[in-house]
């Protein structure tokens, strides 16, 4: 009896060292990368306010989240659009994303010398499953956060005005190589995944090479219907439509051999570019927009290795045009010349995803949105 007793007593208190432990671990883990940070870029150690920007105090290891409110709180259309927005009810729900995303951007908005208050935010997606304390995917996290956006907004209109911000409606093409018919298929997405190779790419080659023709062999064959049977077919992609804000996921993370590993390989991008300069082949019969150009104004960086890193964010400024380099509750202006450093090729911090906004010809011009 007492050695039973005594045995249930240790595996409870081994049980609680290694959760204590780990605790410790991913506390000092995040505090690790931005102190490190910190040390590269002594200006940074006591700004938490630039230029109007408030920085973000790194909450069990919320480094993740912190850039992705930097950029949505740069994506201003979004706040806009949540200001129209009353849900139903009437009173502040805890496991409502838009409600606490809503006040968390407002927040950030103000001009104060602290960092701006996000925990109810943290604390809001940790009850929607994002959870606090654990290293998480950036483009995961945004994804996630749009489509809690989509869920929980009573008022489906704004919910799709929201989505429209983000939505790449395009048309895959199918034809079969035996019978030579074809399937075509309508469908978007949020952000523009695009695979990179091992050596040097740029933004226009990766985006060349996603709108390129592939064959489609082996285990990859589909099914045909005029066969009835799978085939060696032809899958190719063009786009119906371009969103207002375009996001760009440079694939740096690849599962090789039961592990993860990052890509820090060299992918440059542009400050501006023009869709149909790149890609002219890549327009569907039915495309119909006269603005095709876009201008960068965020850039997350994510820094170390798949399995320990860093999420930091340079941002531009609505107003002034500045370039401003935000990490966790640190901020100051930087330059275009500095968020070229992370092209990536000679150090590990590398651009992960890529904010693009349209730009309409006609100066002044609001933006479209459409339900």
């Amino acid at each position: 009896m007492f050695s039973l007793f005594t045995t249930r007593h240790l595996h409870f208190v081994f049980t609680l060292c290694k959760v204590i432990t780990q605790a410790v671990l991913n506390a000092l883990l995040g505090r690790f990368w931005s102190l490190g940070h910190m040390f590269d870029n002594p200006g940074l150690e006591e700004s938490h306010t630039s230029g109007g920007m408030r920085g973000l105090t790194n909450y069990h290891l919320s480094c993740c989240v912190n850039t992705l409110l930097q950029t949505l709180s740069a994506t201003w259309e979004i706040l806009d659009l949540l200001e129209k927005w009353e849900a139903a009810r009437g009173r502040r729900d805890s496991r409502n994303v838009p409600q606490e995303l809503k006040r968390v951007l407002s927040a950030m908005r103000g001009d104060l010398p602290q960092p701006a208050p996000h925990r109810d935010f943290l604390h809001c997606l940790d009850r929607n499953c994002i959870r606090l304390g654990m290293q998480h995917d950036a483009d995961e996290v945004f994804l996630s956060i749009l489509n809690l956006m989509q869920q929980q907004m009573d008022d489906r209109a704004l919910a799709l005005e929201i989505q429209n911000l983000y939505k790449i409606s395009v048309e895959t093409h199918l034809q079969c190589l035996e019978c030579s018919s074809i399937q075509t298929r309508s469908s978007y997405m949020l952000s523009l995944p695009l695979h990179i190779k091992e050596d040097t790419n740029s933004l226009e080659s990766c985006m060349t090479s996603f709108f390129e023709h592939q064959e489609l062999r082996g285990i990859n064959r589909c099914f045909c219907a005029q066969c009835g049977m799978k085939r060696t077919s032809k899958q190719g992609v063009k786009l119906l439509s371009l969103p207002r804000i375009l996001c760009v996921h440079l694939k740096r993370f690849r599962n090789m051999h039961s592990s993860t590993l990052k890509l820090d390989c060299r992918v440059t991008f542009p400050e501006t570019f023009d869709f149909l300069e790149i890609l002219q082949d890549a327009f569907s019969t039915g495309f119909e927009q006269k603005d095709t150009k876009y201008t960068l104004y965020a850039v997350i960086v994510h820094s170390g290795y798949a399995a320990c890193g860093h999420y930091t964010a340079y941002v531009r400024h609505r107003v002034n045009k500045h370039w401003y380099y935000a990490d966790d509750s640190h901020v100051q202006q930087t330059s275009w010349e500095e968020v070229k450093t992370t092209y990536g090729g000679h150090c590990r911090e590398t651009a992960y995803m890529l904010m693009y906004r349209r730009d309409f010809k006609e100066e002044g011009r609001q933006p479209e949105f459409s339900g």
